[in-house]
C-alpha cells in the first residue's frame, strides 16, 4: 500500500507559477512510476506528466510540455510538479498517482492521493 499526500495548490494570476509536492508513504521502494492528472469540474481526469522510479524517464502532455516540470526527491518518496506560464484553463484538482508504469492513462496507476486545488485566475 502507498500513500499519498499532494500539496502547495493555490490561487495564482495568469502567468505566474506554482509548485506541486506529493509525499509518498509505505511501500514507497515497490519502484513505482508517479504521475500527475486533474480534474477540472464537470470534467475528466487528464495525465499532465509521469516520472519513472529512476526519475531518468519523464512524460508530458501536450499541454504540460514546455510548461511544467516533474521530479522527484532523492529519496524518490516525493514528487514534484513545478508549473510556469499557467493559464485559467490550468485550473483544476491537480492528483498525484503511483502505478507500476510509466503510463499517461489513469487506469496503470494503482494509488491516489486526495488532490490539491490550483486556480488561475485572469
Amino acid at each position: 500500500q502507498v500513500h499519498l499526500v499532494e500539496s502547495g495548490g493555490g490561487v495564482v494570476q495568469a502567468g505566474g507559477s506554482l509548485k506541486l509536492s506529493c509525499a509518498a508513504s509505505g511501500r514507497t521502494s515497490s519502484g513505482h512510476a508517479m504521475a500527475w492528472f486533474r480534474q477540472a469540474p464537470g470534467g475528466e481526469r487528464d495525465f499532465v506528466a509521469a516520472i519513472a522510479w529512476s526519475g531518468g524517464g519523464t512524460y508530458y502532455s501536450h499541454s504540460a510540455q514546455g510548461r511544467f516540470t516533474i521530479s522527484r526527491g532523492n529519496a524518490k518518496d516525493t514528487v514534484y510538479l513545478q508549473m510556469n506560464g499557467l493559464k485559467p484553463e490550468d485550473t483544476a484538482v491537480y492528483y498525484c498517482a503511483a502505478g507500476g508504469r510509466l503510463a499517461g492513462t489513469a487506469s496503470f496507476y494503482d494509488y491516489w492521493g486526495q488532490g490539491t486545488q490550483v486556480t488561475v485566475s485572469s
